[in-house]
């Protein structure tokens, strides 16, 4: 099969021809149809991220493709059925506490990197193995809306904050770094879960503009200036009463003082959820955590089940693709595409690779 491979950090995609994969049992093989490219490829690929790839290897999180044969264990898929490969891979061995690997992406730990020396290879390329079950079938489609059914790979990611958090109907959350991919994303997850306002902070006015444009009254934004309390002041201001739960997705870049800013306006009793790359300390108070009885949790990636119910979401019209802008590029021009991702990215923009 063709594939773009990664073969030092810092060089470029090398298209060349990979060994078909060889189905076992627990496996499926899916004919990649559109694969996206996330706009902080270039600094994986550069090793600028510090993620453990073990190369070479056909790098690519996650794709939109066809089954192309199940193994023996398979009792739904059949060849042909359209699905979303899910990039999260757990370990089978530990219920409990399973090692992750997030295919043609990064391991997460010695045990991430064992489940990587197998399922090696990510979606830049004509096929992909994976675990049977990270096939998750999304229902017919048209192979020309398989580009803009790659979102799932971005709303999925808030997705799994906002289950973690626990979002209930009518609930106010505040999505921090709202302004950004997966924060935008995350607005309109929250709204498709029957949120009844969303604060949505950040300093990009013309972002802002926006998502107050794109989604009307129940979202809120607020222009942040860069003062921790004065920031804090201002989002309490713009929410219609307490603020029920708080997702973090700020970037690496982001300070400490804009993750607590955020989160010290969460209610008592209320949830804050971090899932962005923060690299800095946060220094959170420990006292008003413990006597406003605040829930504090990390969250990495989202539950297995979490594909089908947001599938669903789309499914039902309560969550539409449509707000995405992409932009496609085939296998021979992976390394275009992530350049062009690079420069393009954003709220609601897609690049994606067509092998």
């Amino acid at each position: 099969m063709k594939a773009a491979i990664l073969k030092a950090f810092g060089s470029p995609l090398a298209i060349e021809a990979l060994p078909d994969p060889i189905l076992g049992t627990g496996e499926v093989i899916v004919d990649v149809v559109a694969a996206p490219v996330v706009s902080y490829a270039n600094d994986a690929f550069s090793g600028a991220r510090g993620f453990l790839l073990d190369l070479p290897l056909a790098p690519g999180a996650g794709a939109i493709g066809r089954v192309r044969a199940v193994g023996p264990d398979a009792t739904r898929l059949a060849a042909g059925d359209w699905v979303c490969c899910d990039p999260t891979v757990r370990s089978r061995d530990d219920a409990v506490s399973p090692d992750i690997l997030l295919q043609g992406w990064t391991a997460a730990g010695e045990g991430g990197l064992r489940l990587q020396a197998h399922y090696r290879n990510g979606s830049f390329a004509e096929r992909i193995m994976v675990p049977t079950e990270n096939a998750v079938r999304i229902g017919s489609i048209e192979a020309a809306d398989a580009a803009r059914w790659c979102a799932l790979n971005t709303l999925l990611v808030p997705y799994g904050g906002l289950l973690a958090a626990d979002l209930q109907a009518g609930e106010t959350v505040l999505i921090s770094g709202a302004t950004g991919s997966f924060g935008s994303a995350g607005v309109a997850v929250a709204l498709a879960m029957g949120a009844g306002c969303v604060i949505a902070p950040g300093r990009n006015e013309k972002a802002l503009e926006d998502l107050a444009r794109r989604f009307g009254h129940r979202v809120r934004t607020v222009k942040l200036l860069g003062s921790e309390e004065d920031d804090r002041t201002r989002m309490l201001r713009a929410a219609p009463g307490p603020i029920d739960r708080v997702l973090d997705l700020l970037p690496p870049s982001a300070p400490a003082a804009a993750v607590r800013a955020a989160a010290m306006t969460v209610r008592p009793h209320g949830t804050v959820v971090l899932m962005g790359g923060v690299a800095v300390g946060l220094e959170l108070p420990y006292r008003h955590l413990m006597r406003s009885c605040i829930t504090l949790r990390g969250q990495w990636m989202y539950p297995r089940e979490a594909v089908v119910r947001l599938v669903r979401l789309i499914r039902s019209g309560l969550l539409t693709l449509d707000q995405f802008d992409v932009t496609e590029f085939d296998l021979d021009r992976a390394n275009e595409a992530v350049a062009h991702a690079a420069a393009n990215g954003g709220p609601f923009k897609m690049t994606v690779i067509r092998p």
